[in-house]
């Protein structure tokens, strides 16, 4: 093999080299923004989790309810004056 056949090869594998790895980069990139959305995702279930539980266990008040029964109060206290 001459030198130049030599050298030609040693360039064609530099360049592969290079490219592999701004692939390489390119792709580290993309999987940092796919596991921060991974973890804002999985806070979101966590939350959501929560919030069901909580209202399986009647731990939220219905604001609806709540006003109107206090609405309710005020208005009988009013009524005994």
């Amino acid at each position: 093999m001459s030198v130049e056949n030599k050298i030609t090869l040693i360039s064609e594998f530099i360049e592969t080299k290079l490219r592999k790895e701004q692939e390489l980069e390119f792709f580290q990139k993309q999987l940092e923004e796919l596991q921060l959305k991974m973890g804002y995702l999985r806070k979101d279930i966590d939350i959501t989790n929560v919030i069901i539980d909580l209202i399986k266990s009647e731990k939220i008040l219905d604001i609806e309810d709540y006003m109107l029964e206090k609405n309710e109060t005020l208005l009988i206290g009013k009524n005994k004056k």
